[in-house]
């Protein structure tokens, strides 16, 4: 077997060792399903053994499939038939485990995950090493999919149904000790101690036959179509499925089905309709999209895939932040948590000392919730040293300025730092729209200037986009790409334009909601509508958030930069009205489009119908949807054409976690390839028809979906042509 050592021992115990060649941690290959099931035959049918012990030859027991294979599944498999029996076969092995006559003891020493717990739940005792650091889950639902190697149904037996509900359609991971007290683990015993005490149940002689193959078996808890706690954990859970979801995300609710039906159905007859949900599943693009978006695309993004091959890997030891607002003092907060010496630099030591109480504040709620001891957050604390003096940024790898938008401003502080820093020192700007080739016309060293640009809140976001400027060196790059990963943000490269990439698309979805506002469309409509096609705040909500006064002086920016170029728009008309003429600029004010009352809820200010009267005709809650994610895709479609971005993952993970597009989605590009090239430009044809050129593809597009062509696809084929 290519997958798993197989001995059996003095006493008639079979020690089953999985060990995929190859990989960091076990996973479920094709070779590894057939080896499974040539373990269960071998226990079966060998006199000379008693019982057997599955354990991990690695650090780790096991995690699920690989996932570059469920993507290719999607992208290779129509036939559902055929779909089906690849989901069955992993399910029938671990079956053929279960109920393989002898007693079969799951030794699990370190993390199992997905389909390697699914493994541990088909053995009839699970015995788990007590190591903080081990976890213990079913977290498919994050990628749009389901456990279909039995785990809905096993789960369900060992531990009801809304414990089962709670773990597999949340995905979260639980300790030795959770997993013991919710029932699916037998025995914590200490690591290294997992096959030891697994030998010793084996040895015992219990009875291998699994409970719910036993006459009278129940489901604890109860189950059954007329059970009042099963009917009311159903009725219960679809409704927060709904407000959870807004049934974007199938997954959730094909896990509740399978499990509410598999509870009142024989094993075998429950595994089958398991599988048939999880074919679905897979057949289904949210979960192609999540899996190759939110996994593998992050995961290579992560390891820092768009690294320049020749500088030196050179990790940040001290870093200036110039400027102690909101963004400072956030960068402040993640990079001293990241074992990074900050010199956090404001107008005023006073100013900049009031930076550093961001951080105070956010270590105190970590020390509040047990989550940290107050002397970490006092050692984290005692990395950020404020000041005034900007002789003080002497020493500084890095020097990462967050101040005003004004590149007059920006243009001072850079002069004022370069004449105190070391001569390789990187300086880079945490701008969101100006241009890093014309801030870097302020440096005497163009080729170390750079941007770094975080989203806030900065300790929550997990994205940071790296602007490459048209001076922009390797070493810069590098470098700048280290920084991100020593503080464990995901990092994408994008090449310098104003508002770069995320800001720019994002730009034009608040446009888009503040354009049909104009129009007289009814604003709960566009914001319920936004909301209920994934995105996490509505088009007007969010302008009121980041303000309209700052969305009114970058457009003001913006005019200046572009001169007789700036395109204006019916959105620039009303941000000025209302920053201008109304007085009204947002959130921190306490009245933008919503009004903010104290102690209240916001709501959408009701003076807005007087000022653009809603039309007698509304248009239908789909048509509002299409106009606010066609419009951030076909604008990302031009940020590729343009050279801003230049591979299709970064482009599906900036909007995803940069900005908050749907994950169901995969991604802006992602969304058009799920609807179709040709599809989708036949619609934007139609939007640029009735609502103007904003929606109009570009030509690069409609050449790829007369050619049948997808953006996944090309780069697979640029590649292979590129080996050729």
């Amino acid at each position: 077997m290519k997958t798993i050592k197989f001995a059996v021992d003095s006493d008639g115990i079979a020690i089953a060792t999985v060990d995929v060649a190859d990989k960091p941690m076990n996973v479920i290959t094709p070779e590894f399903m057939d080896d499974i099931a040539e373990v269960a035959e071998r226990i079966r049918n060998d006199d000379k053994v008693k019982g057997a012990v599955i354990t991990s030859g690695k650090s780790s027991f096991m995690a699920g499939a690989d996932l570059k294979e469920m993507v290719a599944t999607f992208d290779q498999r129509t036939d559902a038939a055929e779909v089906y029996a690849w989901c069955r076969k992993l399910q029938q092995a671990y079956r053929k485990v279960e109920t393989c006559g002898k007693p079969v003891a799951a030794a699990i020493n370190g993390t199992a995950l997905g389909g390697g717990l699914e493994l541990a739940l088909a053995c009839h005792y699970r015995v788990v090493g007590n190591d903080p650091k081990t976890k213990l889950g079913q977290p498919e639902v994050q990628i749009g999919l389901m456990p279909g190697a039995g785990g809905t149904q096993r789960l369900l037996r060992l531990m009801g149904i809304e414990p089962t509900l709670r773990l597999t359609t949340e995905g979260t991971h639980v300790t030795p000790e959770k997993a013991l007290e919710l029932g699916f683990v037998n025995e914590v015993v200490e690591p290294g101690r997992e096959i030891e005490a697994a030998k010793a149940w084996v040895m015992r002689g219990e009875d291998a036959t699994p409970a719910w193959d036993q006459k009278g078996f129940k489901v604890p808890g109860g189950a059954g179509l007329m059970n009042p706690r099963a009917i009311q954990t159903q009725m219960v859970g679809t409704a927060l499925l709904q407000k959870a979801t807004n049934h974007n995300y199938p997954a959730p609710i094909a896990i509740m089905s399978a499990v509410y039906e598999g509870s009142v159905l024989p094993m075998d007859t429950a595994l089958d309709v398991e599988s048939k949900y999880f074919t679905q599943l897979l057949m289904h693009p949210s979960s192609r999209n999540m899996t190759r978006t939110l996994f593998l695309n992050k995961g290579a993004a992560d390891k820092l895939a768009r690294r320049p091959e020749g500088p030196a890997k050179k990790p940040v030891a001290k870093l200036g932040i110039l400027g102690a607002g909101m963004m400072g003092a956030g960068v402040a907060y993640v990079s001293a948590y990241a074992g990074i010496e900050v010199v956090l630099l404001d107008m005023s030591a006073e100013n900049a000392e009031k930076g550093k109480d961001y951080s105070r504040g956010l270590l105190q709620k970590r020390i509040d919730r047990g989550k940290m001891s107050a002397d970490k957050a006092a050692d984290i604390l005692e990395r950020i040293h404020t000041t005034d003096d900007y002789s003080k940024l002497k020493g500084c790898d890095l020097v990462i300025e967050a101040v005003f938008e004004d590149r007059k401003i920006k243009a001072d502080v850079t002069a004022k730092t370069e004449a105190v820093i070391a001569a390789d020192a990187i300086f880079a700007s945490n701008t969101s729209t100006l241009p890093i080739t014309g801030l870097a016309e302020a440096s005497g060293r163009p080729d170390q200037f750079i941007g770094i640009h975080f989203f806030s809140p900065v300790d929550k976001m997990p994205l940071v986009e790296i602007i490459v400027g048209e001076k922009t060196g390797d070493v810069a790059i590098a470098q700048a790409l280290d920084y991100v990963q020593q503080i464990r943000k995901t990092p994408i490269v994008v090449n310098d334009s104003r508002g770069f990439y995320t800001s720019r698309v994002f730009g034009t979805y608040s446009k888009e909601g503040i354009t049909m506002l104009s129009e007289g469309v009814n604003p709960a409509l566009i914001e319920n509508m936004a909301k209920q096609a994934g995105m996490a705040v509505g088009p007007l909500a969010v302008t009121d958030e980041v303000s309209l006064e700052l969305s009114y002086h970058v457009m003001e920016q913006t005019r200046k930069g572009l001169g007789a170029d700036y395109k204006p728009s019916v959105a620039d008309d009303v941000i000025t009205k209302f920053v201008k003429e109304l007085g009204r600029t947002g959130k921190k004010s306490g009245k933008g489009f919503y009004d903010y009352p104290q102690g209240a809820k916001k709501h959408l200010w009701s003076g807005l119908s007087d000022h653009y009267p809603q039309t007698a005709e509304q248009p239908t809650p789909a048509e509002v949807r299409k106009r606010l994610l066609y419009i951030q895709s076909i604008e990302t479609v031009r940020c590729m054409d343009e050279g801003v971005v230049t591979h299709p993952a970064d482009a599906d993970i900036g909007s995803i976690f940069g900005w908050g597009f749907p994950p169901y989605t995969g991604g802006t590009i992602s969304f058009i390839e799920t609807e179709g090239l040709e599809h989708f430009v036949a619609e934007a044809d139609r939007l640029a028809a009735t609502y103007g050129d904003r929606f109009a593809v570009p030509a690069s597009l409609r050449v790829m979906a007369e050619k049948g062509e997808t953006f996944y696809g090309s780069i697979g084929a640029k590649s292979k042509r590129s080996a050729a």
